[in-house]
This record gives C-alpha cells, sequence and structure tokens, in this order.
C-alpha cells in the first residue's frame, strides 16, 4: 500500500476543539509535535482525516494546513528531530 508523507499542521482557536483535532492527529501520526504532525497517509485516509478534521474546526476561527512532503527530497532535522520513517504497518486506534 503506497503511503505519502504529509506535514499536518493546525492553528485551532478553542481549547476544545484543539484537544479534538490533536487527539485524531495523533492516531495518524508517526511523529510531530505541538502544532505539526508528520502523517504517512494512503489516498483513502488522506480523504477520511480531511473529511474528519473538516467536522471538528470552525471554519470561521481555525486553520488547517495539509502539505504533502516530496519524497525525493531530503529533510533537514535539527538538535533532538529525528527523520520521518514510513513504517511497517500502522495501528489506528
Amino acid at each position: 500500500m503506497d503511503r505519502t508523507l504529509y506535514l499536518v499542521a493546525y492553528d485551532i482557536t478553542g481549547d476544545d476543539r484543539l484537544n479534538q483535532v490533536r487527539h485524531f492527529l495523533k492516531g495518524y501520526s508517526t511523529g510531530g509535535q505541538k502544532s505539526a504532525y508528520e502523517c504517512f497517509l494512503t489516498d483513502g485516509e488522506l480523504k477520511f482525516v480531511m473529511t474528519n478534521l473538516s467536522g471538528l474546526i470552525d471554519d470561521a476561527e481555525d486553520r488547517v494546513h495539509i502539505c504533502q512532503m516530496d519524497d525525493r527530497s531530503r529533510t533537514h532535522v535539527l538538535g533532538i528531530a529525528l527523520q520521518p520513517k514510513n513504517p511497517e504497518y500502522f495501528y489506528v486506534g
């Protein structure tokens, strides 16, 4: 199953919505911090994530950016950051 690396970054103004978005994205992420998560997603998972996030946010106040990362490019990390890795399998739950 082909998975693509996406960087999902968000700015949510309401605490309840923020916690819901954070909890939801942690189920799909392999890493990240604070308001940005690295997610390896199939096309179907990407659609599912986008649909669910649309239902969690307030369109007038919140913002979510989903950026597809080019797998030909090398990421640069600093400090204790680790290179994103596509695991053999995911447990979503």
